[in-house]
């Protein structure tokens, strides 16, 4: 999630402001970028159109990783 966190600071988000928007706690936004918590497909989509993009655009290298 590495990107996902390069791309919120570069937005100049905070964790908090995020988890507004996406309407979910604090705490369960920090796990999903720290791989606490595992991210749905349906969050990953919703992450992305807070910075205009796709899902792919943020989430794929971490993905690949894993393979």
């Amino acid at each position: 999630m590495n990107n996902l966190i390069k791309i919120r600071k570069k937005h100049k988000y905070t964790c908090t402001y995020m988890a507004e928007q996406l309407k979910i706690s604090k705490p369960f936004y920090w796990q999903i970028e720290n791989k606490k918590r595992r991210l749905s497909y349906d969050m990953a989509i919703k992450i992305a159109s807070i910075f205009e993009l796709k899902p792919d655009d943020i989430f794929y290298k971490d993905f690949k990783k894993q393979s």
